[in-house]
């Protein structure tokens, strides 16, 4: 029985618990429907599902949809932009405005004013493994992301792509999970490394040993992604020597997991490739 709820995105993943997307679209309803009288939600209206969910009439129930915060980019960094000024940020990306714009409504909600919140905002660097810094030199940046479930994977992909337009982007995805590495939902992530120049995806034959499933062709992965061109690897040694023969001048890395890739030195590609 939450007083303030925020829904920032409903996205199908866990399908090992949920294995129809109905079943996991209604625990959100469920959650709703338990806020009590004089209670908030507040929820991310440009998200189709969440806003056929928080235009629900309920009995006293407040209502506080939002999308993302006007915010620009220059020379790399993000800014909001406020009626007193732009706010320079440690973070970026799309998803991260909608969260900030979601975080200010519930502050308000418990009486945090927004000159307070445009001062402290500043120095927010951002959720641990999310868009973590690895390095970076005067030509190439590389991120680390905990992303797996499609929307962030195409959510973290996205951001890197706008924050840095003129760099042309490597993303690196590891197929973890166990709905990742699902027949029946790989096809949900369909174009969510659209946004990077080199799409590459890995995977270990091993973890789906481990998990007892079944082999994954690669032809049926590269459909799934949709990419004919999309690379892909089942071994880490193959990977690195992949990464390293890249031409990083003006070139971004990303590498998006939940786990390891395979035991991935990441310190060692760092130094190889800065």
């Amino acid at each position: 029985k939450p007083h303030i709820v925020l829904i920032s995105g409903i996205a199908w993943d866990h399908i090992n618990v949920f294995p129809k997307f109905e079943d996991y679209e209604s625990q959100f309803e469920l959650l709703v429907d338990e806020i009590p009288k004089a209670g908030t939600l507040v929820y991310d209206d440009s998200d189709n599902l969440v806003s056929m969910i928080g235009a629900k009439d309920r009995t006293d129930v407040k209502r506080k949809p939002y999308e993302a915060h006007p915010y620009k980019i220059e020379n790399g960094k993000a800014k909001l932009i406020t009626a007193n000024g732009d706010v320079p940020l440690l973070v970026f990306g799309e998803h991260n405005m909608k969260n900030i714009n979601g975080a200010k409504l519930i502050l308000e909600e418990i009486g945090v004013d927004e000159t307070a919140f445009y001062k402290a905002i500043g120095s927010f660097n951002g959720a641990a493994k999310r868009l973590e810094l690895m390095g970076e030199n005067e030509n190439t940046i590389i991120y680390r992301d905990f992303a797996h479930a499609p929307s962030k994977v195409e959510a973290t992909t996205k951001a890197v792509k706008e924050q840095f337009p003129d760099r042309e982007l490597i993303a690196c995805l590891e197929l973890h999970t166990f709905s990742s590495l699902n027949k029946s939902f790989l096809p949900e992530y369909s174009d969510t490394l659209s946004p990077a120049n080199l799409q590459i995806v890995f995977y270990s034959p091993h973890t789906l040993e481990i998990k007892k499933m079944p082999a994954i062709d690669e032809e049926d992965i590269r459909n799934y992604f949709n990419n004919p061109d999309l690379r892909i690897f089942t071994k880490t040694e193959i990977l690195v020597e992949f990464l390293k023969n890249q031409i990083w001048n003006n070139k971004n890395l990303l590498l998006m997991s939940s786990g390891t890739f395979g035991g991935l030195n990441t310190d060692e590609l760092k130094k190889s490739i800065l």
